[in-house]
């Protein structure tokens, strides 16, 4: 049977913890910037409603999709 330290666990929380906190400034970061009127995948307009309900979108709804799906393959 093999024991883990108390030092070797509270330091896997504050990496963990580290990590999320990182992730959070990064999206808060990106929240705050302006999006843009043209998506910087495919080159047309992102729609009024899009630019509405997420004025950081750099991405048409579609685009944005098919990125985050890209994503999840990655990290799977």
């Amino acid at each position: 049977m093999s024991y883990v330290s108390n030092a070797a666990l509270e330091l896997a929380d504050f990496r963990a913890e580290e990590e999320r906190r990182i992730f959070v400034e990064r999206a808060q970061a990106q929240v705050r910037t302006q999006g843009t009127i043209e998506c910087q995948d495919c080159m047309l307009p992102i729609d009024d409603e899009r630019r509405g309900a997420a004025p950081f979108a750099r991405r048409c709804i579609d685009c944005q999709r098919i990125h985050e799906k890209a994503l999840r393959r990655k990290c799977a």
